[in-house]
């Protein structure tokens, strides 16, 4: 089956019995195109024909994982619908590097983590994909990751201080990846069509913030969640005591959000 096929990929869910959950965001890529320009970014840092590790998040049908593997990686596909997820080894001709986890993203990642992939291409579903990006983020452990998400999601993840869009999985993303929005993907090269356009989007690993303690980044974390739970307010009234400033959450940078974190670590220890 040609996956970057409308009639075909509708055939074959009409011939299944099988209806795309909008639950799960099941919303399939069918442009050749935009398969090849988010495949081609994704393994930009990996060295063809490498066999290197690739994580794939959302599957569905196999059309980023066919081409992955075409281009000489090793595949771990974890999707969370029972439908897909087995029938995709065979689809693809059951190749021997690819591996198909039937499960739940949050649930694995929270079990198995990122651990040893050297990067991970995905078509995230819609409604988990930024929770399961910020998972990622945290553990630090993917060096680099392209993703396929809605544009106003991307557009928050690369957002800079003083945005309109800068939000908390911004600011938490930017911690130890830089984030870049490569091209938008318009909604007809989906099927079903989407509501709205997606963008792919890039999140490279830097070394900027890895002194940090574990404490400095709870304490980053914590500070930064409250903050944007009040994103109307100043942060003096918002802290108080701890933070003397007219500023609202979406208008300090990382670096700033860090020095308080610091400080707030010395005043502790004071």
């Amino acid at each position: 089956m040609n996956l970057t096929s409308p009639s075909q990929v509708k055939a074959w869910c009409i011939e299944n019995g099988f209806h795309p959950n909008k639950v799960l965001g099941q919303n399939f890529l069918i442009d050749r195109n935009a398969l090849e320009a988010i495949v081609d970014v994704g393994l930009a840092s990996v060295a063809k024909d490498s066999g290197a590790a690739i994580l794939e998040i959302g599957p569905g049908l196999g059309v980023l994982t066919e081409e992955i593997l075409k281009r000489g990686c090793s595949v771990t596909a974890v999707e969370k619908d029972p439908i897909l997820a087995a029938r995709l080894a065979e689809s693809l001709g059951n190749p021997p590097n690819l591996s198909v986890v039937e499960a739940d993203a949050l649930d694995w990642i929270e079990d198995a983590a990122g651990a040893g992939f050297a990067a991970m291409v995905s078509n995230l579903p819609y409604q988990a994909g930024t929770r399961i990006l910020l998972e990622l983020v945290q553990r630090r452990e993917i060096p680099s990751m392209t993703v396929l998400v809605q544009t106003e999601v991307a557009e928050r993840l690369a957002a800079k201080e003083g945005s309109k869009t800068r939000g908390l999985a911004g600011v938490w993303a930017q911690l130890d990846y830089d984030v870049k929005i490569v091209r938008k993907v318009a909604a007809s090269c989906f099927w079903p069509r989407p509501e709205i356009g997606s963008s792919v989007v890039t999140l490279i690993r830097h070394d900027r913030n890895v002194a940090l303690s574990d404490r400095e980044r709870d304490i980053f974390h914590r500070l930064t969640k409250k903050a944007f739970e009040h994103r109307r307010k100043q942060l003096g009234s918002i802290f108080k005591d701890l933070i003397q400033s007219s500023a609202r959450a979406e208008e300090l940078s990382n670096e700033d959000w860090i020095n308080l974190s610091k400080g707030i670590a010395e005043n502790e220890d004071s």
